[in-house]
């Protein structure tokens, strides 16, 4: 089972090279090189290779892998969201749209997907959110480099599932990053998590036993 999986993940791999490497070659026939390009080796920006270029970085650059790591710890760490209270928890049955605006909704809702081993999902979903508010170029790079290594690549144990159709994308957009790189795919799981995670959280233990830890009153205090 084992040498299947990895033969099944060189396959991909060489699937992703082709794919990157079609995309190069057409748009240097048309003359619409992308200035980026002359930087990369062995699609490091659409196959996540840990060739030697990736470890070159400037000050600047290491300053802001730096910055996006603390970012990406704070998303990964959801133990720290808001305690929702009993109306917030109820109108999440409305529908998921409600439950992702809500913060305290988020974190409960990842707790759920960690038990089912797909917190990637939100990981992901929320590291797109953040990248739609950067404007600065540079960063924006070197974010959608980090975000794809992170999601993306089937390197990845945090890999998250996308059709090829979605991925070819990607391997595109990747020639011209930009804060919306990801868009196809950031809608793509969210509709995974809409119709496949979220009626089970619904209908969960960890949500009936919220609902009733809410109801409860609090213990009254000694005078």
């Amino acid at each position: 089972m084992g040498s299947e999986r990895l033969e099944m993940r060189k396959r991909q791999m060489q699937v992703h090279q082709e794919a990157a490497a079609s995309v190069l070659q057409s748009q240097h026939r048309m003359g619409n090189m992308p200035t980026n390009a002359s930087n990369a080796c062995c699609f490091c920006w659409c196959c996540c290779c840990s060739c030697s270029c990736l470890t070159v970085m400037t000050e600047d650059e290491r300053i802001q892998r730096s910055t996006y790591e603390r970012r990406t710890e704070e998303i990964a760490n959801c133990d720290d969201s808001p305690k929702p209270t009993l109306e917030d928890a109820t109108m999440w049955t409305m529908s998921f749209e409600r439950l992702m605006k809500s913060p305290a909704g988020r974190g409960c809702f990842r707790q759920f997907l960690r038990t089912e081993f797909s917190e990637e999902n939100m990981m992901f979903w929320l590291a797109c959110e953040e990248l739609k508010k950067e404007t600065n170029k540079t960063v924006v790079e070197e974010r959608v480099r980090q975000i794809y290594e992170d999601f993306i690549s089937i390197l990845s144990p945090k890999e998250v599932s996308l059709d090829s159709r979605v991925r070819d994308v990607i391997n595109k957009n990747m020639l011209e990053p930009t804060s919306h790189t990801f868009e196809d795919a950031q809608q793509q799981i969210y509709t995974l998590m809409q119709r496949d995670s979220y009626p089970r959280y619904m209908n969960s233990t960890a949500y009936a036993d919220l609902l009733q830890d809410l109801e409860e009153p609090p213990p009254a205090t000694e005078p």
